[in-house]
């Protein structure tokens, strides 16, 4: 008896080590499988708010010509004697740029050496005091949506004095 009892002993051990085989190898599938839906997951959500911020930039690129219409009512206003139609004209202004400002608009800067990235050269003149290739002057501002370029800076530079243009 003590014989069949060890026998029995025995096979259950056969029988357990490829069910224990079974058991990890299923395990690690299943963890496997929870770290590519969690992956998936994060790739969902990273697309979702790429998409958004995409929608943003279109619609904030039909904005910005209101955007300088305000900045050129400003100026008109700014040096007339309707002061208090100026100071209306800013406040809406000021008003409209903080919730654009929220909502990840930034103006670009358009200072110092062009950027081919950043910027557009609309013209480029003689500047005896500026080196060749500095930005002189911003015609029109430039804006991004969380680093989604809307609209790049228009730009005047400084160029070399025998004309060429750098």
């Amino acid at each position: 008896m003590d014989a069949g009892k060890k026998a029995d002993a025995e096979k259950e051990e056969e029988t357990k080590e490829p069910h224990h085989n079974q058991d990890s190898d299923m395990k690690e599938r299943m963890l496997r499988l929870a770290a590519e839906f969690d992956n998936y997951k994060k790739r969902t959500r990273a697309d979702i708010e790429k998409a958004k911020d995409i929608g943003k930039a279109e619609l904030l690129r039909g904005i910005l010509p209101v955007l300088d219409e305000f900045e050129l009512a400003l100026m008109a206003y700014g040096n007339s004697e309707a002061k208090q139609v100026s100071k209306g004209i800013e406040m809406v202004y000021s008003n409209l740029m903080d919730s654009l400002k929220r909502a990840g608009l930034s103006e670009i800067e358009a200072s110092g050496a062009f950027d081919p990235y950043k910027h557009e050269i609309i013209l480029s003149r003689f500047d005896n005091k500026k080196s060749p290739g500095t930005i002189i002057e911003v015609v029109k501002k430039g804006y991004s949506l969380n680093g989604i370029m809307i609209r790049p800076a228009s730009v005047i530079i400084a160029k070399e004095a025998d004309g060429e243009a750098v």
